[in-house]
């Protein structure tokens, strides 16, 4: 399972945060500084427990503001 997790920080804040999030690498791959109403977006894949946990890991640095996170789902159109 995949999930994208937006990250809001606290001004100035995004370089530490950004390192802060680079050192959970179990279920981590992939982090980007963007624009936008985020600072931080962060690609996770594990499962949904794993997932989960790393949120609320991601919740305990002091820095971040706010956090949303989007899980990949399968949809069947019948195309």
């Amino acid at each position: 399972m995949r999930a994208l997790c937006l990250i809001a920080v606290k001004p100035g804040t995004v370089d530490r945060v950004l390192q802060a999030v680079k050192k959970k690498r179990k279920v981590v791959r992939e982090v980007m500084i963007v624009t936008g109403r985020s600072d931080i977006s962060v690609v996770l894949q594990g499962t949904i427990d794993e997932i989960n946990n790393m949120v609320i890991e991601f919740k305990k640095i002091k820095e971040i503001v706010n956090t949303e996170t989007l899980i990949e789902v399968e949809v069947n159109l019948g195309w």
